[in-house]
């Protein structure tokens, strides 16, 4: 292969890096260029915040029910829920402590405590609580 031509991809690909983190800090930061795939990737921003001990928690005490799953559902936290799996207890106290929304707080305790006791019970497969617990409704 040429030389040339390399230094021309190697050019060409640094190039393209640049404008797409560029056009990523501006759609952030102005609106007016914000387009749907944007807003979409990023409307549930506003339910993450901080805690005072530096934890990353989901804050949908304002929001409805159905908003509150949905965004349980987008949610990066939701992975690290279920990394938690088998330890049952951690997962509880995980979703007590970095989980704010009564909504969906209820309905993943009780969701939990469903798919334990079936688990348990040898009802499902590890591979089934896992999934019956990444498919919340």
């Amino acid at each position: 292969m040429d030389k040339s031509l390399l230094i021309f991809i190697l050019v060409g690909l640094g190039f393209l890096y640049l404008i797409t983190n560029f056009l990523g800090d501006i759609q952030k930061e102005d609106e007016k260029f914000q387009n749907k795939g944007y807003q979409q990737e990023h409307r549930y921003d506003q339910y993450h915040s901080v805690d005072s001990i530096g934890q990353e928690i989901l804050n949908l005490v304002d929001a409805d029910a159905k908003t509150q799953i949905e965004a349980w559902q987008a949610s990066a936290l939701k992975q690290e829920f279920l990394e938690l799996f088998p330890d049952f207890a951690d997962m509880k106290r995980f979703v007590k402590e970095r989980i704010r929304g009564d909504a969906l707080q209820t309905t993943l305790l009780k969701h939990i405590d469903t798919v334990e006791g079936k688990f348990f019970s040898g009802a499902m497969t590890a591979e089934q609580a896992k999934r019956s617990l990444d498919l919340l409704k």
